[in-house]
């Protein structure tokens, strides 16, 4: 009986296949970490409340927003930021269009904002505000608050309120850039 054998053979484990797995799951590993943070920085998103930022944002539209663009970068003129008023970590998030900036004077007059007594130069199209609030009289800015309006000024609740005033940069989530809507309203916000 010859090649009639009980011994085991030993199992050779195939290193190129294993080599491959390992590098298989590290890359898999990798971009689900990459995907993540992409995620958390730049795809939390967020229902708007309210008609303020018509005809930009209609109320209940689904903006995504940039969590990471103003750890790298001020706000600045014409932004959407996303904020917590006096940050109020009951309250829901607003989103406003910035105007003022820190150590400007914001004034509101005859239904228009004015930067340091010069008019605003505003690349949307916006109505004349019938109410000034408290930005009647001129509004100076700390080092480190933003005056900001929504884009429906007769029908929205924002820095001319006492209740929003003016917003501090560490209650401000980050930047709506994207409106995820389905329809005519879905892609990037102006």
């Amino acid at each position: 009986m010859a090649g009639l054998t009980f011994r085991q053979r030993k199992k050779r484990i195939n290193v190129a296949i294993l080599r491959e797995a390992i590098i298989w799951i590290g890359e898999a590993v990798l971009a689900f970490g990459f995907a993540c943070v992409l995620v958390y920085f730049f795809g939390a998103s967020l229902s708007n409340v309210g008609q303020s930022m018509e005809p930009a944002i209609y109320s209940g539209d689904q903006v995504l927003v940039n969590r990471m663009i103003y750890r790298i970068k001020a706000p600045d003129y014409g932004d959407l930021v996303v904020f917590k008023p006096n940050g109020n970590e009951n309250a829901h998030y607003h989103i406003k269009r910035v105007v003022g900036l820190p150590g400007d004077t914001v004034t509101i007059e005859s239904g228009r904002v004015f930067i340091d007594g010069e008019l605003l130069n505003e690349e949307i199209l916006t109505e004349s505000m019938q109410d000034a609030g408290v930005a009647e009289s001129p509004v100076k800015l700390g080092e480190d608050e933003y005056f900001v309006l929504g884009d429906n000024r007769n029908n929205s609740e924002d820095s001319r309120s006492a209740d929003i005033g003016n917003v501090r940069r560490e209650d401000i989530m980050g930047m709506a850039w994207f409106n995820i809507t389905p329809g005519e309203r879905f892609g990037w916000l102006p």
